[in-house]
């Protein structure tokens, strides 16, 4: 079984998530239409769900956070959390 990585993200603007297609243009994408609260781990699988993955068994989701000038702490936090997953028929995506 293949699996990927989805990311969901935000530097204080509106929700994103996107599963990581190393060698592709476009990225299998979904926007929520609100900056707060966070979405809860049941959106963020719907919304998986809506781009044909699941969360593979066993993965959880992992946070960190980055900025835009790493070497400016005053910069904006740029959120983002990953997870693995995979088609959601369980076969390679």
């Amino acid at each position: 079984m293949r699996t990927l990585t989805a990311q969901m993200s935000s530097d204080g603007g509106a929700w994103r998530l996107y599963v990581v297609l190393y060698g592709e243009t476009e990225w299998p994408t979904f926007q929520w239409d609100r900056t707060a609260p966070v979405p809860t781990v049941a959106e963020r699988r719907a919304a998986l769900a809506s781009l044909g993955y699941e969360v593979a068994p066993g993965a959880v989701w992992s946070w960190t956070e980055d900025s835009r000038d790493p070497d400016d702490d005053s910069t904006s936090v740029l959120l983002i959390a990953a997870v693995t997953v995979r088609d959601r028929d369980g076969g390679a995506a």
